[in-house]
């Protein structure tokens, strides 16, 4: 599901009717960690991985899952890269005569 910017992407994970068509594991970055969120997927059967944050206990994580989640940052490198190139630059205009500086 692709959220605007000024949501929460942790946001359609608290509506039932998104989780029910998601299974297996769910890969994010760090700003996904948090015990609430982790314990409502798991209880539906989603395995939420993300990286550790500095301050926090190491915990035990398969190889595969790590090999995923090195995978994952470079995907998200590839299409940072492909926005660049295109020049697809995304920002949300609140006033109109930014929208048309901002085109200029």
């Amino acid at each position: 599901m692709i959220t605007p910017g000024y949501i929460d992407d942790r946001k359609p994970l608290e509506y039932k009717a998104f989780i029910d068509f998601i299974y297996g594991k769910l890969f994010g970055d760090k700003g996904y960690i948090g015990k609430n969120l982790f314990q409502r997927l798991f209880v539906d059967g989603i395995q939420l991985i993300t990286k550790l944050k500095s301050n926090m206990k190491g915990a035990l994580m398969s190889v595969s899952d790590r090999l995923l989640l090195r995978k994952r940052a470079i995907i998200e490198t590839v299409n940072d890269e492909l926005k660049n190139i295109a020049q697809v630059e995304h920002s949300i205009h609140r006033y109109f005569d930014r929208f048309i500086i901002n085109l200029l």
